[in-house]
């Protein structure tokens, strides 16, 4: 039994309309799922409207929500904000405490990876502020992913076609989705629990450019569709989620207050999207999900 964990930032659940790019494109499932709509999607998954909010006022941002996600822990309502862009230090102790990657370590879970394509220059000249996923790895101490594992087939990067790494040097080959696919399946396959991360989404959104939304959703999809075919979806549970919304509305710059999808397939989906109402339960059901299958008696 593995878990893929796939986060997507800025992709909250819309209303359909003309600031929704997401509306009228073709070949866009599973992400077009819309308010008030049949919440319906491909390879029999369950679509769960979840609540990025989390009880406290104001737009939900990326530092709480990816924090309260791969944590369990609920940042806004225990830090009494909403933190925008990168994690301050009391989420960094949060994260440090209770990362989903920690837990799965201490209850025995192994092997676990981040799925994600670091650069030399991110180790050379390290940022003064890092992810909160960037956080979660190494409070576990697992090892990163570089561009010699992109380039052997065992890493994928946020911009998994590698057109962004090629456009800064790096020697890697161009890959479709269904390609970039075929990898993160692969590493799924080695690892009882895999995070992937992706928030080109959450860019575009910002710049409200609806071209390269289209572009970029319409990308996103196939190599989501791609990768479902690829993974044993008897074996393993496949759990998308967002931190906040925001590409589903053009009309603002901002986040939205929208709920954003979760979206479960594979193994155990019934029980895990029963669990999920909130950012906070995402780490909780694929802990319980992982350490009740290791109990369970073979």
């Amino acid at each position: 039994m593995s878990v893929l964990l796939f986060f997507i930032d800025g992709l909250g659940i819309g209303s359909r309309g003309p600031f929704n790019p997401l509306n009228g494109l073709e070949n866009v499932q599973p992400l077009a799922i819309f308010r008030d709509e049949e919440t319906a999607t491909i390879f029999d998954g369950i679509v769960v409207p979840t609540d990025a909010s989390l009880g406290i006022e104001g737009r939900p941002q990326s530092a709480s929500g990816q924090t309260t996600i791969l944590t369990g822990v609920n940042a806004p309502a225990r830090l009494g904000y909403h933190k925008q862009g990168f994690p301050n230090s009391a989420m960094l102790d949060i994260i440090r405490d209770h990362s989903v990657f920690l837990q799965l370590t201490r209850a025995g879970i192994q092997p676990i990876t981040f799925a994600n394509t670091y650069t030399s220059k991110f180790f050379d000249e390290r940022p003064r502020w890092v992810s909160a996923t960037t956080a979660a790895v190494e409070a576990a101490g697992l090892p990163f992913r570089q561009v010699a594992d992109n380039q052997a087939g065992r890493a994928v990067f946020h911009d998994f076609t590698n057109q962004t790494l090629i456009e800064r040097g790096e020697d890697v080959v161009k890959r479709t989705p269904e390609e970039a696919a075929r990898v993160l399946a692969n590493i799924v396959s080695e690892n009882r629990f895999t995070l992937y991360e992706y928030f080109i989404t959450d860019k575009v959104g910002h710049a409200q450019d609806t071209a390269a939304a289209g572009t970029v959703l319409q990308k996103l999809a196939a190599m989501i569709r791609a990768l479902l075919e690829e993974i044993d979806l008897r074996h393993t549970s496949v759990i998308l989620t967002s931190d906040h919304g925001n590409i589903e509305d053009l009309s603002t710059r901002n986040h939205t207050l929208n709920q954003v999808p979760t979206i479960v397939w594979g193994a155990d989906k019934e029980l895990i999207a029963k669990r999920i109402k909130s950012l906070a339960d995402i780490t909780p059901a694929i802990v319980e999900t992982l350490t009740n299958k290791a109990a369970a008696p073979r």
